[in-house]
């Protein structure tokens, strides 16, 4: 599903226009940014989203084969709640 059909599922759903229905997933999207932006986590019903750090690390370059450091960074990272893994496993 891409950000078109959620927008489409959430109208349909909610019995908002597709207006109201967009803005209002850009709001819960554009909120999670905000969140994760200053490093905090957001937990819903579905999982939790969080930050989490790389460190640095060694890899190639695959054009050249040349050895290259790969600098620290973060990343974003979900994890599914028991309910949403229950479901997909029909449990």
């Amino acid at each position: 599903m891409n950000q078109t059909e959620l927008i489409a599922s959430v109208a349909k759903k909610t019995g908002f226009s597709a207006k109201d229905a967009k803005s209002a997933v850009q709001a819960v999207l554009s909120a999670v940014e905000d969140s994760l932006t200053k490093g905090k986590g957001v937990r819903t019903t579905l999982g939790t989203f969080g930050v989490g750090k790389r460190g640095a690390r060694k890899g190639r370059n695959p054009k050249t084969g040349e050895p290259i450091t790969i600098k620290a960074s973060k990343t974003v990272r979900f994890k599914a709640s028991k309910t949403i893994k229950d479901k997909i496993n029909k449990r």
